[in-house]
């Protein structure tokens, strides 16, 4: 198929009746440019708006459709200027509150004016409310209610539903096959043409599977749905071919430096180990830089890897940059690679944001003449004035913590600005199959799916924080036999200064309960050179017990902490629980993790914890958390601000996804057109769809 462009991508908003440019730029807040954009805009829901409910039969968070006759209509002056209407229907009253409204509005709502009224009840200060329902005006001649379901899209202030569903109903009469051509292959587009399921998907017909539609698996969705995946992947295929396309150093084999290396370690590797190794040798000893994702369980090695990694670059006179999220794990991987290389007369130097500004340039100095070999550090890796002389590899840590343009802008730092270092991630936040494919689609993926031997499985329980008294007792035990613990306090709300607060309420509590055990804190607002001094002092031995934040989720190793408290654990997502379970058991000793929650627990909070205490396989908690939470929550808001989709759902899709990377490499190889064509119509503009 030979690709003309989509001539609706062409045909500006404006060109629609009624669109002029004041609406055009509210548009433009939902990404809405161009014709094609308005019928590329898809219900994220349907409503069924088939019955009308009695007022009196109306309950808190149920969605409805009701007749009403309008009492009154008056402007409240409360905490925000408010449009305040009641409406009857003899069975019952209820008010409808809008904080957007104008005078026109108002004097429309006469006393004695009939109303069909959709939206959810809420309990309010005057009993059951609607905040900016959708509303029509009835005539003696009453409708009929809707036979079919309503679609309900993303809306934005300004745009309501009631103002965008005649403006996609306009634009979908310009559709032919002419100026939105199906760019899928015959053999994928799931029995459907574009045109025909992009109709029914915006206006299903009477006779529609209802139950179908609103799961998203009615075979017109899942048509749009399979396109919208294939243009995801053709973006992250598309950027894998352009780092590809540069030249990176080839690395020699470093069995020297290696053998070296592994004599110094007091284990042997895993076999996981061994062959995660063979793995990126085989890519590093190419031309082509290395685009690698380490996937590992807490715990498995993804360190010493890296480092294995390392030597291939030191064996050949080059650099290697290792990016970490924060200072704290930024400095824990200092620690380690000094340990590891400074005996082997390999020069590491640390680039942090607290640096001064003699040190910060001692070190830029350093990185610049090529002395510095191995260059540990946080963001402050990207800044420009951090020239590297021969950067042959970047190793990144805990990937979903930055952006994928971060990522790339490290291409820059490569070789005399011409070859590409080769990049190495690691993770220790299993991804399931199908997010890995979507998410990191770019990347070539290896896991190291074995822990090494003399590891106890962690042992967790559930307890009611009335029984808090009793883990007290618990812990005055443990440390006193010599063992070390974690206590981690958790809120819901972002702010640091808050954790900081309940963090700091715990310290002093637990100091009057335990005054004989020496205890830290450790939490956002300290200053990163007192956070290092307690983690230091903790990891020594020096304190028994840590009352610490969420800051300690990933990177810190203290075999001797066999115990590990987490307040409020329904609060968290299950792969920051076992990020942070993974913080003890890192010894031989049989470790511990109280899970210490608020009663009472309900029936989704209990299935999640539940999963905490059945299993310490990652993975498998890693399907859950997806399964109950969704993509974003699992991969961090950097990850998927990149990946969010209009119609596609990763976990009810899953299934698509091996066919949509074939078809995705076929479009790519055999009709770039249409796959530029593809990305221009579900991508383009996108935060994810990075030029490199």
């Amino acid at each position: 198929m030979t690709a003309t462009p989509d001539l609706l991508a062409q045909l500006p908003v404006t060109a629609m009746k009624g669109v002029g440019a004041a609406l055009a730029e509210k548009l433009l807040r939902l990404n809405i440019r161009t014709v094609q954009d308005l019928v590329f805009h898809l219900p994220r829901q349907y409503e069924d708006r088939s019955r009308i409910t009695p007022i009196g039969a109306l309950r808190p968070g149920l969605s409805a459709q009701v007749d009403g006759e309008v009492q009154l209509a008056d402007i409240v002056i409360g905490r925000r200027r408010s449009l305040v209407v009641r409406v009857q229907d003899g069975t019952g009253t209820l008010t409808l509150r809008f904080y957007h409204f104008n005078n026109s509005q108002k004097e429309k709502l006469a006393r004695g004016t009939r109303l069909r009224i959709f939206g959810e009840a809420r309990l309010g200060a005057s009993g059951l409310e609607m905040y900016h329902p959708e509303y029509a005006y009835l005539s003696d001649q009453l409708p009929p209610p809707s036979d079919t379901l309503t679609p309900i899209y993303p809306v934005t202030e300004g745009v309501t539903q009631l103002r965008l569903r005649p403006l996609i109903a306009q634009a979908l009469t310009r559709l032919t096959p002419q100026n939105l051509p199906d760019w899928l292959p015959p053999s994928e587009n799931r029995g459907w043409s574009l045109i025909a399921a992009l109709r029914y998907v915006h206006a299903p017909p009477n006779d529609a599977d209802r139950s179908a539609l609103v799961a998203g698996t009615h075979p017109s969705q899942q048509r749009l749905a399979f396109e919208e995946l294939v243009a995801h992947q053709l973006s992250m295929q598309k950027r894998r071919a352009e780092m590809r396309a540069n030249a990176a150093p080839a690395l020699p084999a470093a069995v020297s430096l290696q053998k070296k290396f592994l004599a110094s370690l007091p284990f042997p590797l895993t076999g996981a180990q061994q062959r995660v190794l063979g793995e990126i040798a085989a890519d590093v000893t190419t031309d082509k830089p290395m685009l690698r994702l380490v996937q590992g369980d807490v715990g498995a090695g993804k360190t010493v890897v890296a480092a294995l990694a390392a030597c291939h670059a030191l064996a050949a006179d080059k650099q290697v940059a290792l990016m970490a999220p924060t200072e704290i794990l930024a400095e824990q991987h200092a620690l380690n690679f000094s340990r590891w290389f400074e005996p082997l007369s390999i020069r590491v130097v640390t680039l942090l944001g607290r640096l001064g500004v003699k040190a910060r340039r001692e070190a830029n100095a350093e990185i610049s003449s090529g002395s510095a070999q191995i260059v540990i550090g946080t963001h402050a890796l990207f800044q420009e004035e951090v020239v590297f002389r021969k950067l042959a590899l970047v190793i990144i840590d805990e990937q979903h913590r930055f952006g994928v343009h971060q990522r790339l802008a490290l291409k820059q730092k490569g070789e005399n600005g011409l070859l590409v270092p080769h990049q190495l991630i690691m993770t220790a936040t299993p991804i399931p199959r199908t997010l890995a494919m979507s998410a990191y689609g770019d990347l070539d993926t290896s896991v190291i799916d074995e822990l090494p031997p003399g590891r106890t499985p962690i042992q967790t329980v559930l307890v009611a924080n009335d029984r808090r008294p009793e883990i007290v007792e618990r812990i005055r035990a443990q440390c006193l036999q010599g063992r070390q613990a974690y206590w981690v306090c958790t809120l819901i709300e972002e702010s640091e200064q808050l954790q900081a607060q309940a963090a700091e309420a715990t310290y002093a509590e637990l100091q009057l309960a335990l005054p004989e055990l020496r205890i830290g804190l450790v939490h956002g607002r300290q200053k990163p050179a007192e956070k290092a001094a307690v983690m230091q002092a903790f990891k020594n031995g020096d304190l028994q017990l840590l009352v610490a934040t969420t800051v300690i989720e990933v990177g810190v190793d203290v075999p001797r902490a066999t115990l590990m408290v987490i307040e409020n654990p329904e609060r968290l997502g299950l792969a920051q629980l076992h990020q942070l379970r993974g913080r003890v058991g890192r010894g031989a000793e049989q470790s511990f993790c109280v899970l210490l929650y608020q009663t009472p627990l309900g029936q989704l909070g209990r299935e999640r914890l539940g999963i905490m205490r059945e299993t310490t396989d990652g993975f498998r908690i890693a399907e859950k958390d997806l399964e109950l939470r969704g993509p974003g929550e699992v991969l961090g808001t950097r990850q998927t601000g990149e990946m969010s989709f209009r119609l596609a759902d990763l976990l009810r899709d899953a299934a698509l996804l091996p066919a949509v990377q074939n078809c995705a490499r076929q479009l790519l190889q055999s009709d770039p057109q249409a796959a530029e064509a593809l990305l221009t119509r579900w991508v383009a503009g996108r935060e994810h769809y990075a030029r490199v």
